[in-house]
């Protein structure tokens, strides 16, 4: 996309300037005209702040459910995708996307189906959304194919921020518990050792062991963060960039006490929303376990879709990997079971991600009750312990005298 400064009048006769961004000037000058603009001077800019920019290009979760909603609300009062899209475009707050629409717009005026329009930007419309806007083009239900679109995204957001505000608290607790620990063995301790060494007393164990890791802590204190910004390097670039243990993480994580189950429900929840969308828009079995299977957002999930993919070209049915699976509880495979037999697969999977979804949001309320008490005695533990090495030997001197 090129931007375009420009000069033009109103159909009130305000003379007006900006900048316009299209594929090419005549593009532009069209954009200008549909806008109410009559152009009397137009060239490319320039400038470097005018220059696209990708980095970030992708587009926040928060930004693309908006999207959705607004543009299924548009297609159902009966505006037309161009002029939808056209809307969109111009009051979205995202610039990737923002970039993205208008490619789209000039994309669908000069004939190109909508669904193949967006494939051409895959880091801004994921693939679930490309090949569901596909099978409601052909179908003919494109508003009903957004409003499911819509509703889902908006489900899938609001599930995955309740489940990360809820991780989010005991890690900002972890963090807080290792400073405060930090700063009582650097800080608090190393001012009672001197006194300790006036004494001249036998130091209980405990209190040895907290002098000498306070002045180990105070000698390499670099080390201790340079270990730690390392291995959160390392673990970084591997779970981006090695499949075995990106798998292994994800697997651990939802074996944790607390946490797994609370992850597993949601990992549930996220499929079956997905996959039940997916029948619901007509697509095809196989090819919905392979979107599925890349929108899962876990590798663990992942891989029982692709078995069941190949469960499925084999003749079998799709409960059976499902079944084979811990992840997924017996009542899951039951009820896939039952839809497949009846012919209701698509309505069995809504419920199952119905009955899912409130069980994470019990999960999660269940969770916070249980995590701020544990941490606050996890807390009064950890300082706790040095108190009493600090106070102990003072303790021992009192009886003595």
């Amino acid at each position: 996309m090129t931007v375009f400064k420009y000069t033009g009048r109103t159909s009130a006769g305000v003379t007006k300037k900006g900048t316009i961004e299209a594929v090419n000037q005549n593009a532009a000058i069209a954009k200008l005209r549909e806008r109410g603009i009559n152009p009397r001077e137009i060239s490319a800019s320039s400038s470097i702040m005018h220059m696209e920019i990708n980095i970030g290009s992708k587009v926040k979760n928060q930004d693309f459910v908006i999207y959705c909603r607004q543009f299924a609300t548009l297609i159902r009062a009966g505006v037309s995708i161009v002029e939808a899209t056209n809307i969109l475009a111009r009051q979205s707050t995202s610039k990737p996307l923002k970039r993205a629409l208008e490619q789209v717009e000039d994309d669908v005026r000069s004939g190109i189906a909508f669904s193949q329009a967006v494939s051409k930007h895959p880091k801004v419309f994921p693939e679930l959304f490309i090949n569901m806007m596909r099978s409601g083009e052909a179908t003919g239900n494109i508003d009903s194919t957004l409003e499911r679109l819509a509703n889902m995204f908006e489900k899938q957001y609001n599930l995955k921020k309740k489940v990360q505000s809820t991780l989010a608290y005991p890690a900002v607790l972890t963090v807080l518990i290792i400073v405060v620990v930090a700063f009582l063995l650097i800080v608090i301790v190393p001012s009672f050792v001197t006194s300790f060494e006036d004494m001249g007393a036998e130091l209980p164990t405990i209190t040895v062991i907290t002098v000498a890791f306070s002045a180990w802590l105070q000698k390499f204190w670099w080390l201790v963060l340079l270990v730690i910004f390392v291995g959160i390097a390392v673990c970084a670039y591997l779970f981006k960039n090695n499949k075995q243990f990106h798998f292994t993480v994800h697997y651990m994580l939802l074996k944790m006490p607390l946490f797994g189950p609370l992850l597993q429900k949601t990992a549930i929840a996220r499929l079956m929303r997905t996959l039940a969308s997916l029948f619901s828009a007509a697509v095809p079995i196989l090819q919905a376990l392979t979107i599925s299977e890349k929108v899962s957002g876990n590798p663990v999930v992942g891989k029982i879709m692709l078995d069941a993919r190949a469960s499925l070209e084999r003749g079998s049915t799709l409960s059976e990997p499902l079944e084979q699976s811990w992840v997924f509880p017996p009542m899951v495979t039951s009820m896939v079971q039952i839809g497949e037999t009846t012919g209701s697969l698509d309505m069995m999977l809504e419920k199952i991600a119905d009955f899912y979804e409130e069980e994470v949001d019990r999960s999660v309320d269940t969770l916070k009750s249980l995590i701020e008490p544990l941490m606050i005695v996890f807390l009064a533990a950890a300082v706790g312990i040095i108190v009493a090495a600090i106070f102990m030997p003072m303790f021992a001197l009192y009886e003595q005298m």
